[in-house]
């Protein structure tokens, strides 16, 4: 009598921990918000992107880079070719992207990329792409030199370390150096699903360069996009669960310190900064539990959310852009340009609208 009573508080017990972490898991993926439509003026598709444009980024000539293709576990993913890297002249009046060749000894049958960042080096003004990228599965950054004449992508260089084992997102502050998010901490598929279950607080923050590669923050429930101020003193980190955008201010030693956090309302991925201003514009999920499901009858809606005066005490968070999946689903980044705002998704289309600002 006395085992089977253990036995029942046992079961009694880990049902309610099951139910207090589903519960939990509802309310931290938003699952019962729902739209209101907020529509910028003239937006229409890019032509050509149907697949996905994961993370996009501009160089201060107004050129885009798209990251598109993304095959990630647990999304879905609508085309077996190999993703691919194209650029957007947002001051050409056609609109066209054009496709990167990749130059060089680089697997491209296998280039799976996902997250992006740009450098251009002072000394020569010779600008680099970094590129998160899963061939096979695997996770690792490779690094291009862009060839400008061409509008192409010359090879440079892979890299791999143990502490980079799950990376989401890429800033680059260097032409080998960069700090990236890992958005998970174990790699095994189940356990990766543990880890949200559960809300443990273990994604990081990692610093790469040649001579040093270690973890400078944590305590992430699910680090996302990352980027750097433009005065590069401090880092913006989006842990999608908690809706929040933390701040975290760079030290000499590389390590980060802990500034402040920014509620978002918002299940935000990529975030890009306003090189004059310094605002951050981010892609975000505004249902999360859509996105895991991606039912064709209910997709997952997609937002855009500015933040003005982030390292105030009092930022101003505005919802740009908002729509329920019936023109894009699922957008992950959001980027603005000579009064044009991109916004790119984890794996369907991308838009393009003109912006109030």
């Amino acid at each position: 009598m006395g085992k089977l009573a253990v036995l029942s508080l046992s079961v009694a017990a880990l049902a309610i921990l099951i139910g207090e972490r589903l519960v939990t898991l509802r309310h931290v993926s938003l699952s019962h918000r729902e739209l209101t439509q907020n529509y910028l003026p003239n937006c229409h598709h890019i032509e050509g992107i149907e697949y996905g444009a994961e993370d996009i980024t501009i160089l201060e000539n107004g050129l885009a880079f798209l990251s598109t293709g993304l095959k990630y576990p647990g999304l879905p993913f609508y085309s077996d070719d190999p993703g691919k890297i194209y650029t957007l002249n947002l001051l050409d009046s056609k609109m066209k992207i054009k496709a990167l060749n990749i130059k060089g000894d680089f697997d491209k049958d296998s280039f799976n990329p996902h997250g992006i960042s740009l450098y251009t080096d002072n000394k020569d003004g010779a600008v680099y792409l970094f590129v998160v990228n899963h061939p096979q599965g695997n996770c690792q950054v490779e690094i291009f030199r862009f060839v400008v004449d061409e509008n192409a992508l010359q090879y440079i260089k892979t890299i791999k370390h143990e502490l980079l084992h799950n990376v989401n997102d890429i800033v680059a502050v260097g032409t080998e150096s960069f700090y990236a998010t890992n958005d998970h901490y174990f790699t095994n598929g189940i356990l990766k699903i543990v880890e949200p279950f559960l809300s443990l607080p273990w994604c990081d923050v990692v610093y790469y360069s040649p001579q040093t590669v270690q973890v400078v923050a944590g305590g992430f429930l699910i680090a996302n996009g990352i980027n750097i101020s433009p005065d590069k003193r401090h880092l913006y980190v989006a842990d999608i669960l908690k809706h929040k955008i933390v701040v975290l201010e760079i030290q000499k030693n590389t390590v980060l310190s802990h500034v402040k956090e920014v509620d978002v309302g918002s299940l935000c991925d990529n975030i890009e900064v306003d090189r004059e201003s310094g605002d951050l514009w981010l892609g975000c999920h505004p249902n999360g539990l859509k996105c895991v499901f991606h039912d064709p009858n209910d997709p997952p809606g997609s937002e855009v959310i500015r933040i003005e005066n982030i390292l105030s005490k009092k930022p101003r968070v505005t919802q740009v852009y908002s729509d329920d999946g019936s023109v894009i689903i699922a957008s992950s980044v959001a980027t603005q340009y000579g009064g044009k705002l991109l916004i790119g998704t984890v794996y369907q289309k991308a838009l393009i609208c003109d912006l109030k600002l």
